[in-house]
């Protein structure tokens, strides 16, 4: 009877403990950690979220791959349309099941759930909740390196929420955010420091002057500049000449961006020639000048605050460090150091007779050597005894020299004698050079650049013309399209302009590049058949690395 009694009291306190969880529904629950298993993670955050609806995760769709069709002949009696196979390029689906929202994902191996490389999102809207269940998703992702998500309603406050999450996708390299029209236009969020994407597309997002403005700034100014981004598609917004400009002036500073698209907005004239001017040369301003001099002198004098080496002052015996004038101070410190020098000699004179053995050896080896000598120089049976008496002279003064020479701890070295003549010619032939190149500046040796992954463009070569330092323009992107804008003759004539300058210009410049290779102009203002177009395309058209130059005919070749 006890035991039954305990149990059931057991089993009350259970239901009670059950009934207390059921009764408090405020009580928070432990916070999931993300495991990089894209499903599970985004359905468990989306069920604590507490979503009515939770979009399915699917791969995405491929077209199949179309099997060799077999060779069987139709039956008799039957038609030919029921022996063709049905269609394989396509999938038929539900119409209600085909616009439900849904999540895409391309794998790097399907059989693994935490290989997702590209995530699609298309057609419905991401509030902020979703935005910050995605975002603890695609922190913990390793392989993630693209993500698409066309027309989703994004708001600015959900774009600062995808922005502050990007640094921690470290694999990141593709974002795509075509469509979604942010009324702050708070678009160079995405292009910070921090921010590890290379390619930016932000077609058809209704940016006006105010959003190129910010992206213009976040592409390079005097201070700093991105590094980062490669390419930058803007087709299809509401870009005027303002916008163009404050473009131009980021890629003044920026020498990382490689692909611009601004076709289809409203640049005119004025855009034309400022990216045409960006492209070719330009003067400095106040601002870059000052910044100018600045990278200069860094560059110029990098141990200007260093102390001379101590070698000059320290190991110098002959004189000494610096000349003083004759003060009774002077006196008591020349005093001290006779002192300290009549010291120095007692002690040598002890140390003398330790290394008598050594120089006898040294002495010994210094006849061998001069007897070898004179053998050669009766052999080789020169004319002029005073010649030959001279020369035997200078072999013994260098041999002596080389025994008692010091190296640079102060150790007594024997050196022979063919050893020290070949390095008093090398110095002599280094006195003789350095002697002759005095006051000339040196061609052959590059200037130091510091780092070689980014050069700054203020630091190379200015022409100073009507009292303005003008530099070479940008010359890292190869990639331009201006098509369906408004640019007529004025600004067509300035981007010409920039691609001739281009072509002849030599490219000794520090900024490197090849400029531009590839620009689309058709369907401006300015008809496809008028000379300048045609100049810009014959032109670019060799530059192209698409093109292929049309076959010669043999007819052709024998006149070549």
């Amino acid at each position: 009877m006890g035991k039954k009694v305990e149990k059931s009291l057991k089993g009350e306190k259970n239901q009670s403990a059950i009934s207390q969880d059921e009764e408090d529904p405020n009580k928070t629950p432990e916070p999931y950690n993300c495991t990089g298993n894209f499903q599970a993670d985004f359905t468990e955050l989306c069920r604590r979220n507490s979503m009515a609806a939770i979009p399915p995760v699917i791969h995405r769709a491929r077209p199949p791959t179309q099997a060799a069709p077999e060779s069987s002949k139709p039956e008799k009696g039957k038609d030919k349309e029921n022996a063709e196979p049905p269609p394989k390029t396509y999938v038929v689906k539900d119409k209600f099941e085909y616009f439900k929202p849904c999540v895409q994902v391309e794998m790097e191996n399907y059989d693994k759930p935490e290989t997702v490389t590209e995530i699609y999102i298309r057609g419905w809207k991401i509030d902020d909740i979703m935005m910050n269940t995605l975002k603890q998703c695609w922190s913990v992702m390793e392989k993630l390196h693209t993500i698409n998500l066309w027309n989703v309603g994004l708001n600015g406050e959900t774009l600062s929420i995808m922005a502050s999450t990007l640094p921690s996708i470290v694999n990141l390299r593709t974002l795509i955010l075509d469509g979604n029209v942010v009324t702050e236009e708070n678009w160079h969020e995405l292009i910070t420091d921090e921010s590890p994407v290379q390619n930016l597309s932000l077609r058809h997002c209704g940016m006006t002057d105010k959003g190129a403005k910010s992206i213009g700034e976040a592409l390079g100014t005097v201070k700093r500049t991105n590094t980062k981004l490669v390419t930058l598609n803007l087709a299809g917004n509401q870009i005027s000449d303002q916008g163009a400009i404050d473009i131009a002036n980021g890629l003044r500073m920026n020498r990382t961006l490689m692909s611009l698209s601004l076709a289809s907005n409203q640049i005119g004239d004025k855009g034309a020639i400022k990216l045409g001017e960006v492209l070719s040369r330009f003067p400095l301003s106040h601002e870059e000048v000052v910044e100018r001099r600045k990278q200069k002198s860094s560059m110029g004098s990098p141990d200007r605050n260093k102390s001379p080496p101590p070698s000059r002052r320290a190991d110098s015996k002959d004189r000494p460090g610096s000349v003083r004038s004759s003060s009774q101070h002077d006196k008591s410190d020349k005093s001290k150091q006779k002192q300290s020098a009549k010291t120095k000699k007692d002690a040598g004179k002890g140390g003398k007779e330790a290394p008598k053995e050594e120089e006898k050896h040294d002495k010994s080896k210094g006849k061998k050597d001069d007897k070898a000598a004179a053998k050669k120089d009766s052999k080789s049976g020169k004319e002029g005894g005073t010649s030959s008496r001279k020369a035997e002279e200078e072999s013994r003064k260098t041999q002596h020299r080389g025994s008692i020479s010091k190296d640079k701890g102060g150790n007594t070295t024997g050196r022979s004698s063919g050893a020290s003549l070949v390095a008093d010619t090398k110095n002599a032939a280094k006195g003789k050079s350095k002697g002759k190149d005095k006051g000339k500046p040196s061609q052959a040796e590059p200037e130091d650049m510091g780092d070689s992954s980014f050069i700054n463009p203020l630091t190379d070569e200015a022409d100073f013309i009507d009292g303005q330092l003008w530099v070479p323009g940008n010359r890292l992107l190869i990639n331009l399209n201006l098509s369906r804008n408004q640019i007529n003759e004025q600004g067509m004539a300035a981007i010409l302009k920039a691609m001739q300058y281009q072509t002849t210009l030599a490219l000794g410049s520090k900024s490197g590049g090849t400029g531009l290779m590839r620009i689309c102009v058709f369907k401006n203002k300015i008809s496809s058949e008028h000379d300048i177009v045609r100049k810009i395309n014959d032109i670019m058209l060799p530059k192209d690395p698409f093109y292929k130059p049309p076959p010669q005919t043999p007819e052709a070749e024998s006149t070549s």
